[in-house]
């Protein structure tokens, strides 16, 4: 009987220990197998990236007009707002002090006529030297150009427009005392549709931004950029207050309805590069396609054979919205892995779905 226990023990045992023991999954290779990726074109004539620009409409021919001479302002003929026209009269000046300073150079210059020709006479008959009428001549030619001055003065007592377009400020009123260069009306060229864009951007997107550019163009705070546009200019220098530069953007197309200047706008700059080079700029990928960057470097999978997966190292050259600039390290390649990219190692076995 205990030998039979003894047996019925050990056959407990060995049945339990089977049942606990776990079962080996079973190893497969997947080295060679085949993995399915989407992939997007590399080989484009132009690779692009956008910039968010705002700033104020404005025309390039604003211009300050001033009375040429200082004085009592007589008579203004314009508003703030109005419209006016080329050659428009628009203020003059009390002429009673410019109109005695003209006749006072009108006197001077007949009586400086009066002494050369009573000299000449006298010279004629040898009374006069030679000495003393080049002296009177010269006192005449003088006086000459003191009158032209006054003339000149008494022409430039008025304001007139330069050009058509509309009065954005006006800086003094009848009855003041203004000084000669002051500022009284502030005009531009808008009656001709002469409205362009001028945003502020930084030196990064200056560098970026070339003439030509085409953008979007959204009129107020709260217009989305609807109305096409290209960057017309570029400053030279940076402002010396803000250390941005500036740039313009002029209408291509159809324009706001309703426009005034110092109205704030906004536009998206479409930059682009020659992908000849790939240099500049780069290229814009989306964010699927990179792995383990770091803001300036990463990797990618491309293929050029469109079997093979090939992973190289790229340079970051920004970070858009939607996507991610690359400027070295497609040179070469022309197709990109957008999905998949996860589950591959270099060299691997692709199908393009």
């Amino acid at each position: 009987m205990k030998k039979y226990n003894l047996t019925l023990t050990l056959a407990f045992a060995i049945l339990a220990a089977s049942c606990g023991k776990k079962q080996e999954p079973a190893t497969t290779n997947t080295e060679n197998a085949v993995i399915p990726v989407q992939v997007m074109s590399l080989a484009q004539g132009r690779a692009a990236a956008t910039f968010q620009v705002s700033g104020q409409f404005t025309t390039d021919d604003e211009v300050f007009l001033s009375f040429k001479t200082g004085g009592i302002i007589n008579k203004t003929f314009v508003k703030e707002g109005d419209a006016v026209r080329e050659g428009q009269l628009l203020a003059t000046l009390n002429m009673t002090e410019i109109s005695a300073q003209v006749a006072q150079a009108e006197i001077g210059f007949e009586k400086a006529n009066r002494d050369y020709q009573r000299v000449q006479r006298l010279y004629n008959d040898s009374v006069a030297t030679l000495e003393q009428l080049q002296n009177t001549r010269s006192a005449l030619d003088l006086a000459k150009q003191q009158l032209k001055v006054a003339e000149f003065n008494k022409s430039y007592s008025e304001i007139r427009a330069t050009k058509s377009g509309y009065v954005l400020r006006k800086m003094a009123t009848e009855g003041q005392l203004t000084a000669p260069g002051n500022p009284v009306f502030q005009i531009n060229g808008a009656r001709s549709g002469n409205w362009l864009l001028r945003a502020a951007v930084s030196d990064k997107e200056w560098s970026a931004i070339a003439l030509n550019d085409q953008a979007l163009i959204g009129a107020g705070a709260d217009a989305a950029p609807t109305y096409k546009g290209v960057v017309v200019h570029k400053s030279e220098a940076a402002d010396a207050m803000s250390g941005l530069y500036t740039i313009d953007i002029r209408f291509s197309g159809q324009k706001p309805t309703a426009l005034a200047a110092g109205m704030y706008g906004k536009a998206t700059i479409a930059v682009t590069a020659d992908t000849g080079s790939r240099k500049a700029e780069g290229i814009a990928i989306p964010y699927d396609a990179l792995l383990d960057g770091d803001g300036r470097s990463g990797y990618v999978f491309v293929t050029n054979d469109r079997k093979t997966a090939t992973k190289v190292k790229v340079e970051i050259a920004g970070i858009e919205k939607d996507s991610v600039i690359i400027s070295k390290g497609l040179e070469t390649a022309t197709l990109l892995i957008t999905m998949g990219g996860a589950y591959l190692n270099d060299q691997s076995p692709i199908a393009i779905k």
